[in-house]
């Protein structure tokens, strides 16, 4: 998997657009009427607010203390880049507060205190402590952290975690865990070297020791060498509670029959001659960022046997935070938990090394485009592994139960565990997983419309992000201005520039479509126009010819005359069962509407057919196909000869034998609604439908455009499915985003 590269313009944009910042705050109840409002505020707000006076504890009932973390930093340690101040350092803890919503639907709010004096830091933080069921404080310097963390540990009474010590920590003892199993070693003999004696080493080998790991066996390194009992040079006292008895004065030579290294130090501080002189199956943790202090390639290169995680995610075996932080916060807040304490962040580790060794789910092989099995290369589970949210924080809470941590245990379970599969956007998972499935296609893709800004952005994102190669049809003068007018000046080197006017194939692309078109009244002067001069039907040319692996277009004209110009190639028309389908996403929940683009008034048999299209998709996308046929009737009434044929395809799908499930004739609200559904006990479906078709082009258009501009839903398509070759259509209203999505769709042939 190749590195993900981006300009300063393109991270300052994604900062900046659609607004500043990256999250809001939207309220949850409503606010519409007077009523709405007197409840919400004064005069109704009196009334939790005496309870919680009365009984502090019901604060977590009626305010969203329960949920809500602080994540806050001065800025000393900002990254990799030293200390940036309070401002600084705001877009990585908006960074921080978005992934704890994302991977564990756990509220977040960014705080940067402006001081760099350990008193007032605490002092802050105390007094705002009332406000927030966790505190996450990230990027401080050492030892202002050490004493920071444990003042606040000890004054308040809701769980306080440093991320850069913890987190880091929790990922590497998992990974150890199944590391040392492959080798079959114990943790309690081996011989455990630490490069860098900052924040998140000294936490890592505290809680190796705490799990079994002893004291003698443990080397700690920093910039000066070994932390021996009696050295003085650059000491302090949370170093020197790891000095040990040794001659080692070296990195060198502390590796010297090291059963496992862990690093957390500077690229380059391990040399091959180092591994070399390892213990047999060695375990090397090179987690510097964003270049390990050895690469697994360098390493087996003289140690075959060698078990390798870094901090990348272009390596297998990524220890990587985002495993840790947001599921042990969620296991910590829904039992109101005091601290998280050391028993807490184990069963944390345990966990994610148990999951490791189980089978992995297809959903998450089909998302990293590989099968992945516990061993060597896999001994942690990928951070999006949808099993996460419902594994990791149940074991957490029972961890904090059984060590007094709970203000309020959770008695079922089982429960619990179905109430954390519910919470999570299935959108974004599948996003996630398009996404990973992209990257590792690497597509070479055709983008048709290389005079738009937007989809010239898009283009070079999709390069960039290591999704393959783009393919931009244009001028090249022409798409070089174009790059420049949006500071992407630079990537004109990068893209690859097709002008339909002097392609070295404009030949053979004449004779193709000169076969298909010369009697259908297109002479060979029209001919030449479409192929020379349409770049919609040069860009099919190229795709069709092999030239490219897909083709996104749509962005300039509407989307019938781009399949107008597309049927010049291909037969992307009803009587070749092609549909369009569109996905909307909304509020954590997908449905797919069709057919929205090829078929304008079809038939029983050709609503079958476009079902059928619309399941392809649906699996393609990682999901199990509910089809509902969708009308202003239920299961025959009110009678109407309109909704006859909604009727009739689920029967021409029962003669088809087809493997999904199906329904219909039904309104949307039974369809969508599992409490409407109740009223149809004798219904196929077995949950919410997934898809919806529509009786007619024109009710699939006027579903989409109205969930997206009253409901707010985000718009995916038209995807065309049916074709032997995987061409999108955007919209013409389409953001950079909205084209590089289709693009990715395209890439994992999605249709």
């Amino acid at each position: 998997m190749s590195r993900i590269k981006y300009t300063r313009d393109e991270a300052l944009a994604f900062h900046l657009e659609p607004m500043p910042g990256k999250f809001e705050i939207q309220a949850t109840v409503p606010l519409n009427t007077q009523r709405d409002l007197s409840l919400a505020y004064s005069p109704g707000v009196a009334v939790p607010c005496e309870e919680i006076a009365k009984n502090p504890e019901t604060a977590y009932d009626y305010t969203i203390k329960g949920n809500l973390v602080a994540v806050i930093s001065n800025g000393t340690a900002v990254l990799g880049l030293g200390n940036l101040g309070a401002l600084g350092a705001k877009p990585v803890m908006e960074g921080k507060s978005v992934l704890f919503k994302a991977f564990a639907d756990v509220n977040s709010i960014d705080i940067e205190l402006d001081t760099e004096d350990t008193d007032e830091f605490c002092k802050a933080v105390r007094l705002m402590a009332p406000t927030f069921g966790g505190i996450n404080l990230e990027d401080i310097r050492a030892p202002d952290c050490f004493i920071i963390e444990q003042r606040l540990k000890e004054e308040l009474d809701i769980p306080v975690f440093h991320d850069d010590q913890h987190g880091t920590a929790v990922i590497c003892a998992a990974g150890l865990i199944n590391a040392l199993h492959i080798s079959g070693k114990k943790i309690e003999d081996v011989k455990i070297v630490l490069n860098g004696a900052g924040a998140a080493g000294i936490a890592c080998l505290e809680l190796l020791k705490y799990m079994g790991a002893r004291h003698e066996n443990c080397i700690m390194c920093d910039t000066k060498g070994v932390i021996w009992q009696g050295r003085t040079e650059g000491m302090n006292q949370w170093k020197s509670a790891h000095a040990v008895k040794t001659g080692a004065r070296s990195l060198a030579d502390a590796m010297k029959d090291a059963d496992v290294f862990l690093g957390v130090s500077v690229k380059g501080a391990v040399t091959q001659d180092m591994v070399a002189s390892m213990a047999d199956n060695p375990v090397i943790f090179a987690m510097a960022n964003p270049d390990p202090e050895i690469t697994p390639e360098e390493a087996h290169e003289v140690r075959m046997d060698a078990i390798v995680a870094t901090g990348r995610s272009d390596y297998p075996n990524q220890v990587n935070n985002v495993l840790g932080f947001p599921y042990l916060f969620r296991g910590a807040l829904d039992i109101h938990a005091r601290a998280i304490n050391d028993q807490m962040k184990i069963a944390c580790a345990e966990a994610l090394a148990a999951l490791a060794r189980e089978d992995v789910p297809d959903e998450v092989a089909l998302a990293y485009g590989q099968n992945l099995s516990f061993g060597r290369d896999y001994i942690i589970p990928t951070p999006f592994d949808p099993r996460l949210i419902h594994r990791i924080p149940p074991a957490v809470a029972k961890a904090g139960m059984d060590t007094g941590a709970a203000r309020r245990p959770i008695i079922d379970m089982e429960a619990y565990e179905a109430t954390l599969k519910a919470r999570m956007d299935p959108t974004a998972s599948i996003l996630r997983g398009l996404n990973t499935r992209a990257r590792a296609a690497k597509a070479r893709m055709i983008f048709a419309e290389g005079d738009d800004p937007r989809v010239l952005r898009a283009a070079v994102t999709y390069q960039r992000s290591g999704l393959g190669t783009a393919l931009v049809v244009g001028r090249p003068d022409d798409v070089k201005a174009k790059l420049e007018s949006v500071g992407l000046g630079d990537a004109a080197r990068e893209l690859e520039i097709v002008n339909a006017g002097n392609s070295q194939h404009l030949d053979a692309y004449k004779a193709f479509l000169y076969q298909r078109l010369q009697r259908r009244g297109f002479d060979r002067q029209d001919i030449h126009r479409l192929a020379a001069r349409d770049r919609h039907v040069f860009s099919a040319l190229m795709l069709a010819h092999g030239h490219g692996d897909g083709l996104v277009t749509g962005a300039t004209r509407k989307s019938a005359h781009i399949l107008d110009r597309i049927n010049h190639v291909f037969d992307a028309n009803a009587e070749n069962g092609v549909a369009g389908v569109t996905a909307l996403l909304h509020k954590g929940r997908i449905v797919l509407i069709a057919d929205t683009l090829v078929q304008e008034w079809p038939e029983a048999e050709d609503l079958a057919t476009i079902a059928e299209r619309a399941a392809d998709v649906a699996r393609h996308m990682g999901l199990e196909p509910r089809v509902a046929f969708v009308s202003f009737s239920t299961f025959g009434y009110p009678v109407s000869e309109r909704a006859f044929k909604m009727g009739q395809a689920p029967h021409i799908l029962e003669q088809r034998g087809v493997d999904f499930e199906f329904e219909g004739e039904m309104t949307v609200d039974v369809a969508l609604n599992a409490k409407s559904k109740e009223s149809y006990p004798f219904s196929r479906l077995t949950g919410p439908a997934n898809i919806l078709v529509v009786p007619a082009r024109h009710s699939a258009s006027i579903s989409v455009k109205l969930m997206q501009e009253m409901g707010g839903a985000t718009v995916i398509g038209p995807i065309l499915s049916g074709l032997d070759k995987p061409i999108q259509i955007c919209s013409s209203v389409s953001t950079a985003n909205d084209i590089l999505n289709m693009a990715v769709l395209a890439s994992c042939k999605i249709g």
